[in-house]
């Protein structure tokens, strides 16, 4: 090959590669103007994005004042729903307010109502009371050792009891020394208040209320000699309980006397509550053994059990009484809850000496006192308080059902000693 082709050669190459370098400048330029105008497109997208956003958001962006007239209106709703929900529990308040004042005056009238009851129930004995002090400071000279000794032989007639008739009147020897008391009006109220005094310090750690079990039927066992009024307690108390919503049943277990059976299935039928009963004769362990176990399976809150009352013969009748508070016991461990003995105020002293024996073979719990209304010698509420310490729980007070009621010590002192204070 000579120098000319080796040249043109070069050249050619030369020119090729020229030819190449140009065209690789020209596709990056192309490339490089491709990226440029993309990017501006994008810059150019991006602005007007940004641009309709912001217009958007001056659109939709409230003004200031707009925020203001917000507000306002939110607070306007808060304070409406505030002032709503005030009135609201005013009106609650005073609901509840004009509640209680009825319940309130419910109560007063009951109580005044259980008052009156009292005050008249023991109208007899009050006045009986009342002359004999009467009489008492008729001759009343001095206070001297005639006088307490009148003093003492009044409290006896007035079935205060001889225990207390001596305690009380040995406590006002110095009681009346003690307050100078020389006048009549003087010394007849610090008898009473003395009177009041002891009555009460008897009996604080005394429950007139009645003892309701926890849980399963309540049973409430009733003892006393024959005549006292148990059977015609049973009825009023069964009337009582089954007036305030109690599923009571009965149990006739005095199958000895005549015509008890009959009489507790009257006041069964009158107060229309159930009653388990059964022949005369029969053993009375059986119907209690029967009643307990209707009691248990059938959900009955009390179960009241009325029981014989021979104190002619004694170990019988205790035994008998042992045997039923066994059969008891052994089906619900806790019964009875309450040992209620039945006691006739019109018998005075009598009625004492029968708390005694009661209280010496059986667990007394609780005293009724029946017929308090009839006798002159109410005195007898001190003399059992202050003698047994045993708390009289229901007190009859007349002969309709709803004269048997709750023994209220108050009620009672009131009752008894009401205009004889000047």
């Amino acid at each position: 090959m000579g120098l000319f082709d080796i040249f043109k050669s070069r050249s050619k190459k030369n020119k090729e590669k020229k030819e190449q370098e140009q065209q690789s400048n020209q596709v990056n330029s192309e490339d490089k103007s491709d990226n440029n105008k993309t990017n501006a497109d994008l810059d150019g997208t991006s602005k007007t994005e940004k641009s309709s956003e912001l217009e958007a958001k001056n659109n939709f962006e409230p003004s200031k004042e707009t925020k203001d007239i917000d507000k306002e209106v939110v607070s306007q709703d808060n304070t409406e729903e505030q002032e709503q929900e005030q009135e609201q529990e005013q009106e609650q308040e005073q609901e509840q307010e004009q509640e209680q004042e009825q319940e309130q005056e419910q109560e007063q009238e009951q109580e005044q109502e259980h008052s009156k009851k009292f005050e008249k129930g023991l109208s007899k004995s009050r006045s009986t009371f009342g002359e004999k002090l009467n009489r008492l400071f008729a001759n009343f000279r001095s206070v001297d050792e005639d006088f307490f000794d009148d003093l003492e032989d009044t409290l006896i007639e007035s079935d205060v009891g001889f225990d207390m008739a001596v305690n009380l009147t040995d406590q006002l020897r110095d009681e009346v020394k003690l307050k100078n008391a020389k006048s009549r009006e003087d010394v007849q109220n610090v008898i009473i208040q003395k009177m009041i005094e002891i009555y009460d310090q008897s009996g604080n750690d005394e429950s007139t209320e009645i003892h309701f079990a926890d849980e399963g039927p309540t049973v409430i066992l009733f003892v006393g000699v024959n005549g006292v009024g148990k059977t015609t307690t049973i009825g009023k108390m069964a009337d009582k309980y089954k007036k305030d919503g109690k599923k009571v049943l009965l149990a006739a277990a005095d199958t000895f006397r005549a015509g008890a059976i009959e009489q507790l299935d009257e006041w069964a039928k009158r107060d229309k509550v159930d009653i388990v009963k059964k022949p005369e004769k029969s053993d009375p362990s059986a119907v209690v053994y029967e009643a307990v176990h209707k009691a248990k399976s059938e959900n009955y809150d009390v179960l009241f059990v009325d029981t014989a009352g021979r104190l002619q013969n004694k170990v019988n009748l205790m035994n008998e009484l042992s045997k039923m508070k066994k059969v008891l016991t052994r089906e619900i461990p806790e019964a009875p809850h309450e040992v209620l003995l039945v006691l006739d105020a019109t018998t005075g002293q009598n009625a004492l000496n029968q708390a005694k024996l009661f209280k010496e073979t059986t667990d007394v719990t609780g005293i009724v006192l029946t017929k308090l209304d009839g006798t002159a010698k109410g005195g007898i509420v001190l003399a059992i308080r202050n003698e047994l310490h045993l708390p009289v729980k229901y007190v009859g007070l007349g002969e309709k059902v709803s004269d048997l009621s709750k023994f209220d010590a108050n009620d009672y002192v009131y009752g008894l000693f009401k205009g004889l204070l000047k």
